[in-house]
């Protein structure tokens, strides 16, 4: 399978197309009675906390390389397969998975758009119980690209190149609401709430193209910029990272500490 046979971003309809081709997982990380009751066929589950390294208070950090070469092998991955993500709450779950195949190197995947919601209530085949993956063998190397921490953040506070986009919601972004030990965003951060970016009209899917752009251009989000995305935990930002990704930005990274980090650090700076 080549990487262009299944865009970054799959319709139910087109993924319909290549259940039985011989190359790809589908990685179902719904909650787990949730899978066990209907899953696509054929998915593998994935129980979200298995790719998240916890430091506490730090909730969302990478788990090193042996940890993620046994998680993806233990799933059927291998270098060599077109992974498909999905889950049940509209992408987070799922894209946090493809952001941590991105920083990998593992270029050969796609997000199914709208996950379980859109697969489901568009009336495509469901099945129950759960599905045995063949293991496979996966030497996972972690690199630089697709991420940023706190040191990286911090040397560009003042680069008027690098945009910090936080996609918590407005309450978390002003302080209103508090999940650390300090409450706020980081200094000159542009808040886009990731819920923005879905249409609850269909099923969760990602709004058009055109209407997300200007959303972004608005904000002054251009692809000329290197921009960083980061929420509590780098789960919702992932699905924003994927957004970008998907609309052409090239110059894209994700904060995994977030502000589960940068909020519970006594010395970092915070806005309000």
């Amino acid at each position: 399978m080549s990487e262009q046979t299944i865009a970054l971003i799959v319709e139910a309809d087109e993924l319909e197309q290549h259940l039985n081709d011989e190359n790809i997982c589908i990685i179902d990380l719904s909650k787990d009675e949730t899978y066990l009751q209907s899953h696509i066929p054929g998915a593998v589950h994935l129980q979200y906390p298995r790719i998240l390294h916890v430091e506490k208070p730090v909730m969302g950090l990478v788990p090193d390389s042996n940890t993620l070469s046994e998680v993806l092998g233990s799933l059927g991955i291998s270098p060599d397969t077109h992974v498909v993500a999905y889950d049940d709450e509209g992408g987070g779950k799922a894209c946090r998975l493809l952001w941590t195949l991105d920083i990998i190197g593992h270029s050969r995947y796609s997000l199914l758009n709208g996950g379980l919601h859109a697969w489901a209530n568009e009336g495509h085949a469901l099945e129950s119980g759960a599905v045995q993956p063949t293991p496979a063998n996966y030497q996972v190397n972690i690199g630089n690209k697709g991420i940023a921490n706190k040191d990286y953040i911090l040397e560009h506070l003042q680069d008027p190149n690098v945009v910090l986009l936080d996609a918590r919601s407005i309450q978390e972004y002003s302080g209103e609401k508090c999940f650390a030990t300090r409450g706020g965003h980081i200094p000159h951060a542009i808040n886009l709430d990731w819920m923005l970016t879905m249409d609850q009209q269909r099923n969760l899917r990602f709004l058009p193209d055109q209407q997300v752009q200007q959303m972004l251009n608005d904000l002054g989000i251009t692809a000329d910029k290197q921009i960083v995305t980061y929420c509590q935990t780098h789960h919702r930002s992932s699905h924003t990272y994927i957004l970008l990704k998907h609309l052409g930005y090239q110059n894209i990274a994700g904060y995994p500490g977030a502000w589960s980090e940068w909020g519970n650090l006594p010395d970092t700076p915070v806005e309000k």
